[in-house]
């Protein structure tokens, strides 16, 4: 999280021989001889209220938010099985490929949407003599910045774009906000709004499910960005306030 230009998508993807944390992120799952184990990644992006599938953009499925057992999950997002690193960071390169992106005054290459990227990993294990199937979900999110139309100089349709993500980073402050009233107030009933918009939907899981979640706050050094950048470190505060139970 942060402002447009802050350096969110340099730590999470990175720039030539500094990797960032979604190319770093297989080197730790990528299946072994020793450890047999399949991987599957998906990557899609929020783009307004409209998901897109950035492996599959030809795709004429539309991709709908559905809750079910395991915790919310997109219908018609198709995932990509991988057996190797090489082959996840080939996946990766193909969606960092399809991902909106727009100049702005602030930044030349700024994030027009948000992108979650998804590695599956399944394992059969025997228990009492019964094979159970186990499936964990990496979740990688590198949401789009924050912005002050004054400071992006953006009009038109970049200005709409901004509009929109600023509605939806509202919206997960005030998810964010209620995690932490909770988590400071455990017997107050506290509404948590989720279905407020579809970033919030599906991070409902990360926030406030059995997950185990970080948050990477990126600020400007810039003295003209002091106000963001204390609004950006106010944001990761009240996230730092919340509390999951990982199962």
């Amino acid at each position: 999280y942060g402002q447009t230009g802050a350096g969110k998508s340099y730590s999470f993807v990175g720039y030539g021989s500094n990797k960032g944390i979604l190319p770093q992120a297989p080197t730790t799952v990528a299946p072994t001889r020793e450890s047999p184990i399949q991987v599957e990644c998906a990557m899609m992006e929020i783009y307004g209220r409209e998901l897109r599938d950035l492996l599959h953009p030809k795709s004429k499925e539309k991709l709908k938010i559905r809750n079910g057992k395991t915790g919310t999950y997109v219908q018609g997002l198709k995932k990509s099985a991988v057996g190797s690193y090489e082959a996840i960071e080939k996946v990766q390169d193909v969606g960092t490929a399809n991902r909106t992106v727009g100049a702005t005054q602030m930044n030349a290459t700024s994030s027009r949407a948000h992108t979650i990227v998804t590695i599956t990993l399944g394992q059969i294990k025997k228990e009492d003599g019964i094979d159970k199937e186990f499936a964990s979900d990496i979740v990688l999110v590198d949401l789009a910045g924050s912005e002050r139309a004054e400071s992006t100089g953006a009009t038109g349709a970049r200005l709409q774009e901004g509009i929109e993500i600023n509605v939806s980073l509202s919206a997960l402050g005030n998810v964010i906000s209620a995690l932490a009233e909770k988590a400071n107030n455990p017997k107050k009933k506290v509404f948590i709004p989720y279905r407020s918009h579809v970033l919030t939907e599906l991070l409902q899981s990360a926030l406030g499910g059995n997950s185990k979640t970080v948050m990477v706050a990126a600020v400007s050094p810039a003295n003209i960005n002091f106000d963001e950048s204390l609004s950006t470190l106010r944001y990761a505060d009240r996230a730092k306030q919340i509390k999951v139970v990982v199962e």
